[in-house]
C-alpha cells in the first residue's frame, strides 16, 4: 500500500515535470496526466509485487523503465491532443527509473516490499 500511495503522488508529479522540460512531451490537460499516472502506478505496484526483493534492485528498476517507456508513449499517444515521442518518452522514463531507484531502495530499507519477507 504504501508503494501505490508514493507512486500515485510522485509519477504525475514526474509527468508534469516532463511536459514542462522535456521535447516532445505534450499533454493539454491535467486529467491526461492522471490517467498516465495511475496507469503507471498501478502496474509499477504489479511489478514490484512480482521483481523486488533483495539482490534484485536493478532489475526491478530496469524493468519499471521499460515498462513506463512503453505505457507513456502509448498511454500518451491513444488521448485526445496529447502526443508523447518516442525520445520524450525515453527522457520521461529515465527520470521516472530515478525516483523508481529511490522508491525501490525505501521499500527494501523499510521491509515494506511486497516480496519480501518480514
Amino acid at each position: 500500500m504504501t508503494s501505490l500511495i508514493l507512486k500515485l503522488i510522485a509519477v504525475p508529479i514526474v509527468l508534469l515535470i516532463s511536459a514542462f522540460f522535456f521535447p516532445g512531451v505534450h499533454f493539454e490537460s491535467f486529467w491526461q496526466i492522471i490517467v498516465v499516472g495511475i496507469t503507471l502506478a498501478v502496474l509499477g505496484v504489479a511489478l514490484e509485487y512480482f521483481i523486488l526483493r533483495r539482490g534484485a534492485l536493478w532489475i526491478s528498476v530496469l524493468a519499471d523503465f521499460a515498462v513506463s517507456w512503453i505505457i507513456v508513449y502509448y498511454a500518451s499517444n491513444f488521448q485526445w491532443y496529447a502526443s508523447v515521442t518516442w525520445y520524450g518518452a525515453l527522457l520521461t522514463s529515465l527520470l521516472l527509473g530515478i525516483v523508481e531507484y529511490f522508491t525501490h531502495r525505501y521499500l527494501l530499507a523499510s521491509h515494506k516490499a511486497h516480496s519480501e519477507p518480514i
